[in-house]
């Protein structure tokens, strides 16, 4: 291995190439290998993780040509993408036809990298030349890798689909497709379908790919896709949708423009819906699937496959449960409940980005700003709490979590309302660490929630520390606007026995984010145990492990192979025991024994997808060499048997009719994606980030230096805007460096101290009035009678203290009664997000001694014009 000068003969000369990665020696793959213009280098070591490097060699310009880089006028092979959907239930059964044909006079390799959601199962892939089928083998990714470049190199037609080091990435490779040659690839998926905060099922086919924060040192994967400007896609997209649910369709919903809903049956148990023509890659495609009855517990037994091998998982019959646990909502009780709530929220330049297409819509940074406002006011009476704030360095605004108080509640208020996306990157690593590093609270549970547009390329290293550190937290994750990695959003919360929430162009993060909270405020679930109960000398084995969290309302699915068949009549049972708050609770299902002869493996590989993933998990944890290279085996094993692809194998498939070795360079063609420029990886230019802070943040200060340059502070004195920020709100010097805290700088307020008469200082909260309503309120739950809530009230002074009974002698009695009537009264469609708010309040207004609810009711609904009753309000006497 060297990092000298890379020397390759070419014919009668030599070319000096500068060659800035470490190759192993030179490979010309023999006499088969006979064009001069490739030669192919790769990395040494088979388990290196990296495929050979072809080398295209300019000898005019003497230069290296390092993968797929054709980027001026040339036609692209790829033509069009149909993608046909089956949802039955909630799992989702997709195939995808890509069709390709080379326009050039050259042979084509064509590479197509491209988004999948996370936890897809790729199960089928073959392709086609003409009519003729080619034969399509899973293999060990690295054999398979070197088939593939043994076959184009020899001549043939080769296509290798494989999973690229971030987990939710893949790579389809075509090479070589002669000139005006047609080729139609087909790959098959299934997947279970999350549910979403009001019970819809959520499909996501992603088109967007942005790029990825790559941490230095490593190798980018997105980094050479190439693009184009939307609507300037050279291939086209269709999707048909076909839904069966025995509980009823009611409605699907979807961010793109859809054909109307087409139902099959009288019932409406079955129906069809396509998306509009005309599509531009400018978004993931979602679809929200609406049924009658969303927490039906369902189950499914399904046959295996004779030709299996015996007593493996494809041959023995596979049962698939799934239940949703119910136990009480939240009460005011649950306000009581100790915890540590830590907020990480990504500040990266592509934060700056719309949530919609709209442009008048909001950037997603503002709507993570209006979040964290709605999430401190929500927060329980007794925790403590910090903010983190990531790009590609973090600050925090404390440096340890702080007790909830008015004091570091609206210090905290003060920094959020002023947040900014220019901290460059997405290097979400860092401050995670930095929070594990920190001893928890004794009696106080950590919950982190971690919002981020989730573009970062070492995902498995960031699921690795948060899983290291499952122990002593709960993770709850939101992926914020199209092209979030699933891979990193979802697992995360895995990791973190938490839950996951995907907030797409039309959704409003804070009914999402709410829901989140929920399921962190109630004491963890424990004593989880599952039961089969099945009749005589009928046995399961669990695939599943069980649960280690559970969230009221939300599927569990499990799954476990029949050993031995039974009765076609017999009946089963699985129970699902858990305890809560002391009391036990259950959720159970009955089920035939029936196999259905017509499926199409769907939980069988599911299930084995389920088996692979706890098989990795194991060779990470594993410290020894020989049990991860045993694990390993393993997970090829169940990968081959089941057919489904994983981070270890990958499909190969060689048309090895054609003999004949290259005779023409071959073109090398990487098919495009749609352009997104703010989606970048480097910081943007500081003229720009002055431009944005001027259009965010009006107030900005400086001092007597003039506009000349960027600015040096967002707060601060006497050196004009000379160099990149220093603070957020700093003083005395200026913007000399990237920010390093959330709050500091030499001239500013000490970070755990703020002055109780300065809210007329405070930026003021967006146009929302239920946002500014909620800004308004105390930590306690209460609300002061102040001139800003009777003018969101739309009433003055004179109005409102008419109408206050006499025996209220504290004006916040007044004014928090009417707020409560007020919430409920003018926005009950966003009861998800201030509910937490109104549970504080009702809590503070029955501490109250000697009230007359009905006489604050009446004068409240008479001032208000409102027709709200106390059991609304949840004042009803107990």
């Amino acid at each position: 291995m060297s990092m000298h000068p890379l020397v390759v003969a070419t014919g009668s000369s030599k070319v000096e190439l500068p060659c800035s990665q470490p190759v192993a020696p030179l490979e010309t793959k023999g006499a088969a290998f006979c064009h001069p213009s490739m030669v192919r280098v790769s990395r040494p070591g088979k388990d290196s993780g990296y495929p050979p490097h072809f080398l295209r060699i300019d000898q005019r310009e003497r230069k290296v040509r390092y993968g797929l880089l054709t980027q001026k006028d040339e036609s692209v092979p790829l033509k069009s993408i149909t993608v046909e959907v089956s949802i039955s239930g909630f799992i989702a059964d997709v195939s995808t036809t890509l069709c390709y044909e080379n326009n050039k006079c050259n042979p084509v390799e064509a590479v197509f990298v491209f988004p999948m959601e996370d936890g897809s199962t790729i199960y089928d892939f073959h392709a086609e030349i003409g009519k003729k089928s080619i034969d399509v083998m899973i293999k060990d990714k690295q054999k398979a890798r070197e088939d593939y470049d043994d076959a184009i190199s020899s001549g043939q037609q080769a296509f290798l689909l494989e999973k690229t080091e971030i987990p939710d990435v893949f790579r389809l490779s075509v090479g070589s497709l002669s000139a005006g040659q047609k080729a139609t690839l087909s790959l098959s998926y299934v997947t279970e379908l999350p549910v979403e905060a009001d019970d819809a099922l959520r499909f996501c086919l992603p088109t967007v790919l942005c790029p990825r924060y790559t941490p230095q040192g490593t190798t980018s994967v997105t980094k050479g896709v190439p693009r184009v400007p939307f609507g300037s896609i050279p291939y086209t997209l269709s999707l048909t949708c076909h839904l069966v649910s025995p509980n009823g369709i009611s409605n699907v919903k979807s961010n793109s423009a859809l054909m109307p809903l087409e139902y099959l049956s009288d019932d409406k148990t079955e129906a069809k819906v396509s998306l509009s023509p005309g599509f531009q890659f400018d978004r993931d495609v979602v679809l929200l699937i609406y049924y009658n009855h969303p927490h039906q517990p369902t189950a499914i037994v399904e046959n295996g496959l004779s030709s299996a091998a015996s007593g493996s998982l494809m041959r023995d019959p596979v049962i698939m449960i799934s239940l949703y646990p119910e136990f009480p909502e939240l009460t005011e009780q649950s306000l009581s409940i100790k915890g540590e709530f830590i907020f990480l929220v990504d500040l990266s330049d592509s934060m700056l980005e719309k949530m919609n297409g709209d442009p008048d819509s909001d950037m997603r940074i503002e709507s993570a700003r209006d979040t964290l406002l709605l999430l401190l006011k929500s927060l329980p009476l007794d925790c403590h709490f910090n903010i983190y704030g990531f790009g590609s360095d973090f600050q925090h605004l404390f440096s340890n979590s702080v007790k909830y108080s008015q004091m570091t509640m609206k210090s905290a208020m003060k920094e959020v309302k002023s947040l900014h996306a220019n901290f460059g990157g997405t290097n979400i690593l860092a401050p995670l660490r930095d929070i594990f590093g920190k001893a928890c609270i004794p009696g106080y549970p950590r919950q982190l929630f971690v919002f981020t547009d989730g573009e970062v390329e070492n995902t498995q290293e960031v699921i690795n520390e948060v899983k290291k550190n499952a122990s002593s937290h709960r993770c709850f994750t939101f992926g914020i606007g199209d092209g979030a990695s699933t891979a990193l959003i979802k697992g995360m919360a895995k990791a973190g026995s938490g839950y996951f929430q995907f907030i797409s162009r039309k959704d409003r993060i804070q009914p999402k984010v709410m829901k989140s909270l929920q399921f962190a405020l109630p004491p963890a679930v424990t004593n989880i145990k599952l039961n089969w109960h099945l009749p005589n000398l009928v046995k399961v084995a669990p695939i599943s492990e069980t649960p280690h969290v559970l969230f009221n309302g939300q599927r569990t699915v499990l799954y476990g192979q029949l050993k031995t068949k039974a009765n076609k009549n017999a009946v089963g049972r699985a129970s699902l025991h858990y305890t809560l708050c002391g009391k036990e609770y259950k959720s159970e299902i009955r089920f035939g024994l029936k196999i259905d002869k017509h499926c199409r493996l769907t939980a069988h590989r599911l299930a084995a997808k389920v088996l692979i993933n706890e098989k990795e998990d194991e060779r990470f944890l594993s410290s020894m060499k020989d049990k991860s290279e045993t694990i390993k085996k393993e997970i090829i094993k169940i990968s081959t048997e089941a057919g489904i692809i994983t981070s270890l194998t990958a499909f190969i498939a060689v048309h090895k009719e054609k003999h004949k070795a290259i005779q023409q360079p071959m073109v090398i063609t990487h098919i495009p994606l749609a352009s997104f420029p703010s989606c970048s990886q480097e910081r943007i230019s500081w003229e720009s980030y002055y431009t944005s802070c001027i259009r965010l943040h009006p107030r900005l200060r400086g001092g007597g230096g003039g506009y000349g340059t960027p600015p040096t502070t967002l707060r601060g004195g006497g050196g004009g805007y000379g160099t990149p920020p220093t603070t957020l709100r700093g003083g005395g010097g200026g913007y000399g460096t990237p920010p390093t805290k959330l709050r500091g700088g030499g001239g500013g307020k000490p970070k755990d101290k703020v002055d109780e008469g300065d809210s007329a200082d405070m930026p003021e909260v967006r146009s929302d009035n239920l946002l500014k309503l909620v800004s308004f309120q105390n930590v306690d739950g209460s609300w002061n009678l102040e001139d800003r809530l009777m003018t969101l009230l739309s009433k003055t002074e004179q109005e409102v203290l008419q109408k206050m009974p006499a025996e209220i002698k504290d004006k916040s009695v007044w004014a928090t009664f009417l707020s409560l009537l007020w919430l409920h009264g003018f926005n009950s469609n966003r009861k998800d997000e201030w509910k937490f708010v109104a549970l504080k309040a009702v809590a503070w207004i029955k501490a109250q001694t000697g009230l007359n609810l009905e006489l604050c009711l009446q004068a409240g609904n008479d001032l208000l014009g409102c027709q709200m009753d106390l059991q609304t309000l949840g004042l009803q006497p107990s």
